[in-house]
């Protein structure tokens, strides 16, 4: 089992060069060593060769015992990958994980979580109430791309200068999650928070002489603002703002479930957020779907009632 490693890193070697989030790759790569590790500890101790679908079903029911759908199939997931990259390196001459499947997961048993209006626009009060007129810039800029755009924190984090066009008022959004970029035209109230930010951002960095930064969100020494900071950046403005706790990804659920109440499409929907599918966006239809209201609206016993209260 002692190529077990060397085949790993060189399986990971290759997935990095996908240039997939670094969450993604630390997140596969844990499961590969957590799955070497539990082989490395059966005795007899496997060979590479002899790891067998009874094996495999061993570890899966070790592994996920008392797990969630979701994770039980993400598992599964890296696990058929490894296993196709072995089949492709000739050390097994099929995958006994190709025809194994994860649980059926039904999208719509996890509705997505979204800020209501009220919550929200006392964010944008308490990013108001930043004391540094900086600071108060930056988070009411991340507050427009992050709402305006529905965009996920890796993807604010990495935005450049270079990536927004005011001309258009379009921002480039790099999602290393489906490995592309997508353009995604920004609101008015976004577009006014990042052209002020900017300003803002120029003077800060020529203060510190660090004017040469291409990051479009800095921190108070001038240097890329991390994704880490962003989160907890928010989360300072929500403790402010007496909402409770909230998460970056719940501004991209915000987004899409608002745009669909407000009657955007799915198909433009799903642009915005770079979906790959639009099954994927699909699942904001059970958040917000105004064409259900108006269909209870035209309930007949509305108009029955409406008699008996005549009568």
């Amino acid at each position: 089992m002692r190529r077990w490693d060397r085949l790993v890193e060189q399986y990971m070697s290759e997935y990095r060069a996908r240039g997939l989030a670094a969450g993604t790759v630390e997140r596969v790569a844990g499961e590969l060593d957590r799955w070497g590790c539990w082989l490395k500890r059966r005795r007899p101790r496997p060979k590479l060769e002899g790891i067998d679908a009874e094996l495999i079903v061993r570890y899966i029911q070790d592994r996920t015992a008392f797990r969630a759908k979701a994770t039980v199939s993400g598992v599964i997931s890296v696990m058929r990958g490894m296993g196709d990259f072995l089949v492709r390196e000739g050390y097994w001459s099929e995958s006994p994980l190709r025809w194994m499947k994860g649980p059926k997961i039904d999208w719509r048993c996890r509705l997505p979580r979204r800020i209501g209006a009220r919550r929200m626009a006392k964010l944008w009060e308490a990013a108001a109430g930043e004391r540094t007129g900086y600071h108060r810039s930056l988070w009411l800029a991340a507050l427009g791309l992050l709402y305006g755009t529905g965009m996920r924190r890796g993807e604010l984090e990495r935005m450049n200068v270079s990536d927004w066009d005011r001309e258009e008022g379009i921002v480039r959004v790099d999602s290393r999650k489906v490995g592309r970029e997508h353009g995604v035209a920004v609101p008015e109230l976004s577009w006014q928070c990042v052209e002020s930010y900017l300003v803002a951002r120029h003077n800060h960095l020529e203060r510190l002489g660090m004017l040469d930064e291409t990051a479009l969100l800095v921190n108070k020494w001038g240097a890329r603002l991390a994704g880490t900071a962003i989160s907890r950046g928010i989360a300072r403005l929500a403790e402010r703002a007496g909402i409770g706790r909230i998460t970056l990804h719940q501004f991209r659920h915000s987004c899409a479930s608002d745009l669909l109440a407000d009657g955007v499409t799915l198909p433009q929907v799903q642009r915005v957020l770079g979906h790959a599918t639009i099954t994927t966006t699909m699942r904001y239809v059970e958040v917000a779907a105004p064409e259900r209201h108006e269909a209870v609206r035209r309930h007949p016993i509305n108009e029955i009632l409406a008699v008996g209260g005549d009568a």
